[in-house]
């Protein structure tokens, strides 16, 4: 038997329309620079982080960054930028989501559509420009290379004229590590006539793969997410399983080191304590998985809830006086 007995959707049926005709809820005043007033966070675990932080790159041990979209749309990428070129920061891993915007950013100084506006006529994700991704995503399958890898290799080659703020160009420049770990359907390049799901899957797969070796170097150091209820979690704990996995074979262990979520939703209690299964709470991932079982055998966790606008600009303030 081959082929699906069932109908697909007919791709070249589609209508793009270019960015330029799209209404941008992100331009680029809102992304702040270094010197910019941000607003207020404080918090008294926040120094014990960064002391963390600050161990880990003396040792030379993993310093790893997760993060949704909501990061880039809150303006931060000059900050995360910084953080890369001073060392604090040895891999960067993102969804989807983050690496559109990312483009998109580079490439016209803007991000970001209403959905409630175009998912109305259709419209929603469908411009012309992002689906260049994809090109580069079948670029990167074909020559064994990272989404992120290779999407940050064309970002810094390009001409964009803001390619500057691009977080992905940044790492490449950089030769850190920057993964990208996407869900098929989850983004709207996935829409596009163009899109190769079999090299997204391989680009993104691979992304996988250096995302798990780099969790290899996670002794002693700290993996902090921000933002992401779901693919950071999920994503961490697949890898730290293959890392263990291959340490227990070796006589090394893996479980003295830092985690820290950033995120906006209220934890009720002792966070380093796993919630019951009868609480809502019980179901934020980022809480039971990376603040509570995956340190329980000698770990600790921090967690810091706050606006991403705020928050990384205050944990940056703190590193910066590190490095004085």
């Amino acid at each position: 038997m081959s082929g699906s007995r069932y109908h697909a959707f007919d791709r070249a049926r589609l209508r793009l329309k270019p960015l330029a005709e799209r209404t941008h809820d992100l331009t680029l005043e809102h992304w702040l620079r270094l010197e910019d007033a941000a607003p207020a966070f404080d918090h008294p675990h926040l120094p014990e982080l960064v002391a963390r932080l600050r161990a880990a790159r003396r040792r030379g041990a993993a310093r790893i960054l997760m993060m949704g979209a909501h990061v880039i749309r809150a303006g931060v990428s000059r900050h995360l930028i910084a953080m890369l070129e001073r060392g604090w920061l040895t891999h960067l891993a993102m969804n989807g989501a983050c690496a559109i915007h990312d483009y998109e950013l580079a490439r016209i100084g803007a991000t970001t559509e209403s959905v409630a506006r175009y998912i109305a006529e259709g419209q929603f994700g469908l411009w012309r420009e992002t689906g260049e991704l994809n090109d580069w995503i079948r670029e990167a399958a074909a020559q064994g290379l990272g989404l992120g890898e290779n999407v940050g290799r064309r970002l810094l080659e390009s001409d964009f004229p803001h390619r500057d703020l691009s977080l992905l160009a940044a790492a490449y420049r950089l030769g850190i590590p920057a993964t990208v770990h996407v869900g098929i359907g989850y983004d709207i390049i996935h829409e596009h006539p163009n899109c190769d799901g079999a090299a997204l899957g391989a680009a993104s797969y691979r992304d996988f793969l250096i995302f798990a070796r780099a969790v290899e170097e996670l002794e002693g150091g700290v993996l902090m997410a921000f933002g992401s209820a779901v693919m950071a979690p999920e994503v961490y704990l697949k890898a730290l399983a293959m890392a263990r996995n291959v340490a227990h074979q070796e006589g090394r262990v893996i479980k003295h080191f830092a985690t820290a979520v950033f995120d906006i939703v209220p934890i009720r209690g002792d966070y380093r304590r796993e919630l019951p299964k009868t609480d809502p709470g019980y179901y934020f991932r980022p809480h039971k998985t990376i603040l509570v079982r995956t340190v329980a055998e000698g770990g600790e966790s921090f967690y810091f809830c706050g606006e991403h606008r705020a928050t990384i600009p205050a944990l940056w303030s703190l590193l910066e006086e590190e490095d004085r």
